[in-house]
């Protein structure tokens, strides 16, 4: 333990000197480190492969579960999608610097603000090696330092993508100590990390919720907090029903594992009969499990009857709960008891209802007739994300370049004193 607390402390004196100088980092020296990582995750897919089949048959041979091993495994088309993502995030407008809302007082002075990095941002996730280029790419972009702690089952994946990272810091003067990715499986480093408030400014854990729970409780630095993904489609009894089933189907069987899933189907009652028996069928044909309140039932006998507790579950599996509602007032009510905050979405050709739908379901991705997953960094624009915010405080929904930033205020006077 005495080791990880010298490990870690050495790594947060790193991160912090290294924030000093990303801040000052210019924007065609942090695009050409983006670039330049970008080219040495290419050149190097080979090694990134070898190096995640390890992890990949550890897991298995360890009985990780399937959802588990779908985020951990990567392949020529994730890596290429890495290396896309850090492209697309040098094509950015870069924030820091920017300044805003200037405005005269009377006293003669100008007031504004100034956008700026964070500083340290600590990041711990599980599973996904890829989030490693992401929030490496995020974060040097928006000028701040990164720690980066992901899940032991990924570790040779990780410091493989780690080592592309410093490359691409080292070909363009940046320093080596930018992204820093913890090197041991210990889980007392993690404990470290969200307690160096010295050194660190924030912590974004991505994970399951025993993993953000112990964080939230135990992090005596700010938490930027992703929770569970319970994402719920709505189908009106305006809907375009052939948009809806499109859309359902694609909500949950595109990806099961991914926290924009759908894992609640609500269809107003009114056109359940037309609805969900080819629903039923989709979902079935493909392997999903589906368990429904007694009026979905009648409508597709296979389903299994809904406990109180699958509303509140996250299944990042092919597993799907179904409820019959009378009409939008209730799918809103039902949203709003279950939902995490995370997204939700309504398919209907009633404005009307599209915009109350968009007012009061609180949640950080509100969606009128599309599938839940895009809700997404790369999908919004932001070129990639280091997470999902369900949190309405500083940022919400996925967490880009802004969410990595803050402001403070500038003053521009000519020689005025107060009196």
């Amino acid at each position: 333990m005495e080791n990880i607390k010298i490990y870690m402390q050495q790594v947060g004196q790193q991160a912090r000197a290294a924030s000093r100088l990303m801040a000052q980092a210019d924007t065609n020296a942090k695009n050409r480190a983006l670039e330049a990582i970008a080219e040495a995750l290419i050149a190097g897919s080979a090694v990134l492969l070898a190096a995640n089949a390890k992890d990949v048959s550890a897991a298995r041979a360890s009985g990780l579960d399937a959802a588990s091993l779908d985020r951990l495994t990567l392949s020529d088309k994730t890596i290429l999608g890495m290396a896309e993502g850090l492209r697309q995030i040098a094509q950015l407008p870069d924030l820091i610097g920017e300044i805003s809302d200037m405005k005269y007082r009377p006293s003669g002075i100008q007031v504004g603000r100034m956008r700026v990095p964070l500083g340290v941002i600590g990041i711990i996730y599980e599973s996904r090696p890829n989030v490693t280029a992401d929030a490496a790419g995020l974060c040097i972009k928006s000028g701040n330092a990164a720690i980066l702690r992901g899940g032991s089952e990924a570790i040779h994946s990780n410091q493989a993508i780690a080592a592309c990272v410093i490359d691409g810091l080292k070909a363009t003067g940046l320093p080596e100590t930018a992204v820093q990715v913890i090197s041991t499986t210990d889980r007392d480093a993690v404990g470290e990390l969200i307690t160096l408030k010295e050194y660190v400014d924030v912590i974004v854990p991505r994970g399951g919720k025993s993993l953000i729970a112990r964080i939230s409780a135990d992090a005596k630095v700010p938490v930027i907090k992703h929770l569970d993904g319970i994402c719920h489609v709505y189908i009106d009894d305006e809907a375009d029903l052939e948009k809806a089933i499109r859309i359902a189907d694609n909500a949950k069987t595109h990806r099961y594992g991914v926290c924009n899933a759908m894992e609640t189907l609500l269809v107003a009652q009114s056109v359940a009969a037309a609805v969900l028996p080819r629903l039923g069928k989709i979902y079935t044909d493909k392997g999903v499990e589906l368990r429904g309140d007694d009026a979905a039932r009648k409508l597709v006998p296979q389903m299994k009857p809904a406990t109180e507790e699958d509303w509140h579950t996250e299944y990042l599996a092919p597993v799907l709960s179904v409820r019959v509602v009378a009409g939008l007032d209730e799918a809103m009510e039902h949203i709003n008891t279950y939902s995490s905050q995370h997204t939700d979405a309504i398919v209907t050709e009633n404005y009307s209802k599209a915009m109350r739908f968009l007012r009061e379901v609180d949640s950080s991705s509100v969606m009128v007739n599309a599938s839940t997953r895009f809700a997404d960094g790369f999908e919004y624009g932001l070129g990639a994300e280091i997470g999902i915010s369900t949190d309405k405080i500083h940022a919400r929904g996925p967490v880009g370049l802004e969410g990595l930033t803050s402001q403070k205020y500038i003053v521009l006077g000519s020689g005025q004193i107060r009196k």
